[in-house]
């Protein structure tokens, strides 16, 4: 589904990613930790074609299609979600209508004909029921005056509503109660299809008891370093990422 090999950006002249190669498959859930500044936030940003990234070298194929040549609205057409770590707030547009928008233009892009009023509410309404979304919360302008909490719960309704092939969730747990991330982790878990796929980037381990992943990657100084299955988030929460440092000094680590 996703292939990124010996990806290299800079941002401002300053590399940031420096040789990144990542492939995930339909039906898996990978998560990417490192510590702050080795370039999670980037990769994610890139793959959704933000500005400000310069690809210096390297490609990412999503489904056999060049990303790089893709627009940011082609990306998200052909299936890709981004959950950023700041959602941002649109004052004056309801949730509704926003989705309703977003929706039946990926729709037209497919082929498919637009969901008339009818059908759209059925649609939220069932998926709304994903994250516990209330009608309160659904009526207001999307993300203005919502705390943490319910900023990513509206994203994860986002999800439900485009049921991207690939959702990439940057720092979902940042800032969430147990009970917000429980209800976060449990509407990931709810979408997860064998034709569809996951990356979970986070810092901490805590999210991975929600959302189980297939592999762990350990991304550091712009590299993936270290890959392995769920018990690697463990190891890493257990000794922090010194250890992950000092073995990739010494050239234990690529």
């Amino acid at each position: 589904m996703l292939k990124i090999e010996n990806l290299h950006v800079t941002i401002k002249e300053r590399e940031i990613l420096k040789g990144v190669n990542l492939e995930v498959k339909a039906g898996e859930v990978h998560a990417i930790m490192g510590p702050n500044g080795t370039g999670k936030s980037t990769l994610a940003s890139v793959v959704a074609g933000k500005e400000g990234y310069d690809v210096t070298a390297g490609s990412i194929t999503f489904n056999g299609k060049n990303l790089l040549e893709l627009s940011v609205e082609d990306r998200a057409r052909e299936g890709i979600f981004i959950g950023f770590q700041y959602p941002v707030e649109i004052p004056g547009v309801s949730i509704a209508n926003f989705m309703r928008t977003a929706l039946n233009e990926i729709r037209q892009y497919r082929g498919l004909d637009p969901l008339n009023g009818a059908q759209f509410m059925r649609l939220m309404s069932e998926k709304q029921k994903v994250v516990e979304l209330t009608d309160k919360l659904k009526g207001r302008s999307v993300n203005e005056g919502f705390s943490g909490g319910e900023k990513k719960r509206n994203e994860i309704f986002q999800m439900a509503m485009l049921e991207p092939k690939l959702a990439i969730l940057d720092e979902t747990d940042s800032g969430l109660d147990i009970d917000a991330l429980r209800i976060v982790a449990n509407g990931v878990n709810q979408l997860k299809r064998p034709d569809n796929a996951t990356i979970v980037i986070t810092h901490y381990q805590r999210l991975l008891d929600y959302i189980v992943p297939d592999v762990v990657h350990v991304l550091f100084d712009g590299k993936i370093v270290k890959s392995g299955p769920k018990e690697l988030a463990l190891e890493l929460e257990k000794r922090g990422y010194d250890w992950i440092k000092d073995e990739y000094e010494q050239g234990k680590l690529e």
